[in-house]
């Protein structure tokens, strides 16, 4: 049976560490959602505020704007959490511009460049339908 338990010396090495990431890393200070932009915006301890679309965010992408409007920090100031959610996200990666997954945002990026429109995509559009197009679908019997 594993222990959930950590020593005094765990603790301590823990908190030390904490202490090092807010002294060297910014934190929010206060979050809310902003209705007529359609953002949340964090104001960060560096004095910056930064906002972002929660369509973009993986666990936010669904999110109804009723379900924005409250917004925890976490104690250390290195996590939003939205209670009407149960979702987290943290900062850090945040401000890393990152979103979500590594497979979450492949997939959105994926969706991303399937839209685009260039000359060289409808010329080999244009191409392929020259040569009949996708094969027809056959119907199972």
């Amino acid at each position: 049976m594993e222990s959930n338990t950590i020593s005094h010396k765990e603790f301590l090495e823990a908190t030390r560490h904490g202490k090092e990431m807010q002294t060297n890393n910014p934190m929010a200070l206060a979050a809310y959602y902003n209705r007529k932009a359609k953002r949340v915006v964090v104001s960060l301890s560096t004095k910056v505020e930064v906002m972002f679309n929660p369509s973009d965010v993986q666990g936010l992408e669904n999110a109804k704007p009723s379900q924005l409007e409250e917004i925890e920090i976490t104690p250390s100031g290195f996590g939003l959490y939205f209670p009407e959610l149960d979702e987290g996200i943290n900062v850090l990666t945040l401000l890393e511009g990152t979103m979500g997954s590594r497979k979450w945002m492949a997939a959105r990026l994926g969706a991303q460049g399937g839209k685009a429109s260039t000359t060289a995509k409808a010329s080999a559009a244009r191409v392929n339908g020259a040569l009949g197009g996708r094969p027809r679908k056959s119907v199972a019997r």
